[in-house]
């Protein structure tokens, strides 16, 4: 039973549909020859594609006031300053009480918090977006309340929500591979973390109350602008602990997958094109001795895997399914020991329900994105976490992507993995019918996972360079857009504050015939950050959107010290703003226009 709650079944709960990695039984067909037909028609009478000048100031600029821009330089120019930063939460503390809360809110308005957060409630920042939406820009909500909280009191409370009831009472058989292991040294998942928030979690009033206010948010984005976003964190929204164990879980059992490959000769292949003969396959897992052959041979029927005589790694992860026999005989070798383990420790009864509860909470989010409208989109945490975020968003996508694509999920491309992970998402969107959504990254938690994987042991999930990471990146990007040019309902987002990145996008999109009238390639960057990117591709009619936080000044100090850190780490993109700022100063006041209001 507990294998099947895991495992996200239709039993489940009665607010989740069925989850299940087979192919659904009524598919969507991915485009209609005749909807082809007439999306290659309209091309001939489409408007001209404008070209993007990232260095034209008076475009990238022409939506901010003379004073915004000096704010703008301010605000660069004091996170240039290693003193400042390192001592800046000393600062804020003195300042506030010198001042006061209603002075320390009015400074903090007339600085970081008016350039990086949007502001305190829904009706706040209409203006803002409304402003934003008049020169080609949308919005991506989230409400940016983070609690602040001691590093020892952060340790503890992952410690206790990350370790399972079997494994404090070390009654449990199964142990966690070293990558899902909780570890002290990391319980504060922030330390290290620059550019992403990290909830923590208490209890399941504290999820509900997250779940609430994120229903806000959705409301507000559909109220606010056609087609917007709003972002979610799914470890916000229940214990994370059935996170770790559904990522070992799924890793694990991929991992077999690949053993196998390699025992058919079939090593370092890419993920999509590895394909199994099942009889080699079947005699490879009798002889592991997991059950025997007649029960193996009716794992592997026409039902459940087609009639190729061959099964590929979508196939593989079908078998996850109470439908099949071998749900009940899930072990896999441990590769340390080899010995067979099974693959899930079990779950106490409020374990059970705490994970229910989470896959609810879920549901809800979705089904109030799709009454408003609101595209969902889901953001990428740690590598241990990421294989049970992708694989809850992915089933979400199935049953809420049926006609566009509604749910996004988020791949970090600074993964080793994250070619196979895009791929093989996009071949199961491409089988079962279902609307492909990604957002491309290239990622938060670098250093973090570095550390943790050389600290406890395990390989390093991260590219090795730089300059790794952005051949992963194009590789992801250019298979995406080569998709798009033959599926019209998929869409994706190029989350990047990197101009070469944006350029390669537009470059291989006027290769592909891809217009950016169809909204199959938007852009996504961060409110007070690239300006010179978003507006001109706006203004040009590229879909462009800022990612929006509001609250509270008090609630969003943590995120306003993330942009802080964040802009003193990309010293070589935060110059090239500063020359653009003061570029566009110089020529307002050479030609009388100073006192510049936005048209």
């Amino acid at each position: 039973m507990a294998l099947r709650r895991v495992f996200l079944l239709r039993s489940l709960a009665p607010h989740v549909a069925g989850l299940s990695t087979g192919p659904q039984a009524r598919e969507q067909p991915a485009a209609s020859s005749g909807a082809v037909r007439a999306w290659r028609a309209a091309e001939a009478v489409r408007r001209p594609v404008q070209v993007v000048d990232f260095s034209n100031t008076m475009e990238a600029y022409r939506s901010r006031r003379s004073w915004e821009l000096v704010r703008y330089l301010l605000v660069l120019r004091l996170c240039a300053s290693p003193m400042l930063l390192a001592h800046h939460e000393q600062l804020l503390h003195v300042a506030r009480k010198l001042l006061g809360q209603r002075m320390f809110d009015r400074l903090m308005k007339m600085t970081f918090y008016g350039h990086f957060v949007a502001g305190e409630d829904q009706e706040s920042i209409r203006p803002l977006i409304r402003h934003n939406k008049a020169f080609g820009v949308g919005s991506i909500l989230d409400y940016g309340m983070e609690e602040d909280m001691s590093p020892e009191e952060a340790e503890r409370k992952e410690m206790e929500s990350c370790t399972s009831e079997a494994e404090r009472d070390s009654s449990g058989t199964n142990k966690r591979e070293k990558q899902y292991q909780v570890h002290p040294a990391f319980g504060d998942r922030r330390d290290g973390v620059i550019s992403a928030r990290t909830y923590f979690y208490a209890n399941e009033a504290k999820c509900d109350n997250y779940m609430e206010n994120l229903l806000k948010c959705i409301e507000a984005s559909g109220g606010a602008s056609d087609g917007g976003f709003s972002a979610i964190k799914l470890t916000a929204l229940g214990r994370p602990q059935f996170l770790l164990q559904f990522s070992d879980v799924l890793t694990r059992w991929r991992r077999f997958f690949h053993q196998m490959a390699a025992e058919q000769g079939q090593a370092g292949r890419a993920a999509v094109d590895t394909k199994l003969e099942v009889v080699v396959l079947q005699e490879s897992i009798a002889k592991m001795g997991i059950a025997s052959r007649a029960e193996i041979e009716g794992w592997f029927t026409s039902e459940t895997l087609g009639v190729s005589g061959t099964v590929d790694l979508l196939d593989w992860n079908s078998l996850i399914d109470s439908r099949t026999q071998l749900s009940r005989h899930l072990v896999v070798p441990n590769v340390q020991t080899g010995q067979l383990e099974p693959l899930l420790s079990r779950f106490t009864e409020e374990e059970e329900q705490q994970m229910k509860r989470m896959l609810q909470r879920m549901d809800v989010l979705a089904k109030k994105a799709r009454e408003t409208g609101v595209r969902l989109m889901i953001d990428a945490e740690q590598s241990y976490f990421q294989p049970a975020i992708s694989r809850l968003t992915l089933e979400m996508q199935r049953r809420f992507n049926v006609d566009k694509p509604l749910i996004f999920n988020t791949f970090q491309c600074y993964l080793k993995d994250a070619y196979d992970n895009v791929t093989m998402d996009m071949e199961l969107a491409r089988r079962e019918g279902w609307c492909f959504g990604a957002k491309l990254v290239r990622g938060a938690y670098m250093a973090q996972e570095r550390a943790r994987a050389v600290e406890i042991g395990y390989e390093d999930p991260v590219n090795p360079t730089y300059e790794a990471t952005n051949v992963m990146y194009h590789r992801c990007l250019n298979y995406v857009l080569e998709e798009l040019k033959h599926r019209p309902k998929a869409e994706v987002m190029v989350a990047s504050h990197n101009e070469d990145t944006v350029r390669f996008t537009l470059c291989r999109m006027e290769e592909l015939g891809l217009h950016p009238d169809d909204g199959q390639v938007c852009f996504g960057q961060l409110l007070g950050m690239c300006d010179q990117i978003s507006f001109p591709l706006g203004q040009a009619g590229f879909p462009v959107y800022k990612y929006v936080p509001y609250g509270p000044v008090m609630e969003v100090l943590p995120y306003l010290s993330r942009r802080a850190l964040e802009n003193s780490s990309i010293m070589k993109g935060a110059q090239r703003e500063r020359q653009l700022l003061w570029q566009e100063l110089r020529r307002r006041l050479r030609t009388g226009n100073l006192f510049h209001h936005p048209a």
